[in-house]
């Protein structure tokens, strides 16, 4: 079986653990947000990927979700000495090479789609992950803060606003320019299943189907297409997907983002079992719809919600 599954960050990567656990000897292909890059420090930064690959390559900082297990951070250390910022966005040593390794590449001419196999080299992931795109991606949020309304990247609002003021608009600076990578749409063609994970369904599924021919790929490729909600009894499992989701107008309830992805695009749509009410109106809007445990507790409650999901897939194939 060939599963594509469009992955943000913490709980695309969780997911995606749980899947591999569900279905081993799946073939399993993921389309990463880059949406979320910076560059700092002279470095490009790819949060989203390195999450994928360091949490199914067993590097990942279990408790956080993200980052490196047994870090220092004397680099930043001494970055901060000297005075060079930004302090707000901590990055690792270990992790910090990762990101030279990936920027000496991509100063030699390597695009993003290669430099990502290259690591996935060494951490082993078990599945085959592609950034959405090679062409430069960044996700920017309009907000007001003191008075003054301005455009901050995405990181910014998050971890050092940690989205403490309303997103009045976000926007994926160049996705509208942007190619999807080699291999996206060749996977997404060829796929059995494609799995929206309860991923931000702005800032990262969003953010991929920006990129031109992505959505289309997908709503004409004749598999089911099944997604679980990142929304539970009204609000974020994890994240600030409520207060991006009021930025493009939609609610936060697993029954309007499951509208807001829509049915042309959606076949099945998991819920949690707090959300059973919702069923009958996500049916309503043409989607079918189960209500399911959606608390990624342990690997085991991964797999089962990635069970549910093909399940539901076969159900729509039926």
């Amino acid at each position: 079986m060939r599963i594509v599954v469009l992955a943000g960050g913490i709980g695309g990567a969780r997911f995606l653990r749980g899947l591999q656990q569900a279905a081993p000897e799946a073939d399993v292909t993921v389309i990463g947000n880059t949406g979320d890059d910076i560059h700092l420090f002279g470095l490009k930064v790819c949060p989203d990927l390195d999450t994928v690959m360091y949490t199914l390559g067993g590097g990942i900082n279990e408790e956080q979700g993200w980052g490196r297990t047994d870090e220092s951070f004397r680099v930043k250390e001494e970055l901060a000495a000297y005075g060079v910022g930004p302090e707000w966005f901590g990055l690792g040593d270990r992790d910090f090479a990762t990101h030279i390794v990936r920027t000496q590449m991509i100063s030699a001419g390597y695009p993003l789609s290669a430099v990502t196999e290259a690591l996935c080299a060494r951490w082993n992931p078990g599945v085959r992950l592609l950034p959405m795109s090679d062409d430069r991606v960044e996700t920017h949020v309009a907000v007001e803060v003191d008075g003054e309304k301005k455009v901050i990247h995405f990181q910014e609002y998050w971890v050092k606003l940690r989205a403490s003021v309303p997103a009045e608009a976000v926007v994926p600076v160049g996705a509208d320019q942007a190619k999807p990578a080699p291999g996206v749409l060749e996977a997404i063609a060829a796929a059995d299943v494609i799995l929206f994970p309860p991923s931000n369904p702005v800032v990262s599924v969003g953010t991929i189907l920006a990129v031109p021919g992505i959505r289309e790929a997908i709503a004409d490729a004749g598999v089911p297409v099944v997604g679980l909600s990142p929304i539970v009894g009204d609000a974020p499992v994890r994240g600030m997907a409520d207060k991006v989701l009021a930025a493009v107008g939609v609610e936060a309830t697993a029954t309007a983002v499951a509208q807001h992805y829509g049915s042309g695009l959606l076949d099945g749509w998991l819920v949690d079992t707090v959300d059973a009410g919702a069923v009958a109106d996500v049916e309503a809007a043409g989607i079918r719809c189960r209500a399911v445990p959606l608390l990624m507790t342990d690997v085991d409650a991964s797999a089962e919600m990635a069970r549910q999901a093909l399940a539901l897939a076969e159900e729509v194939r039926a």
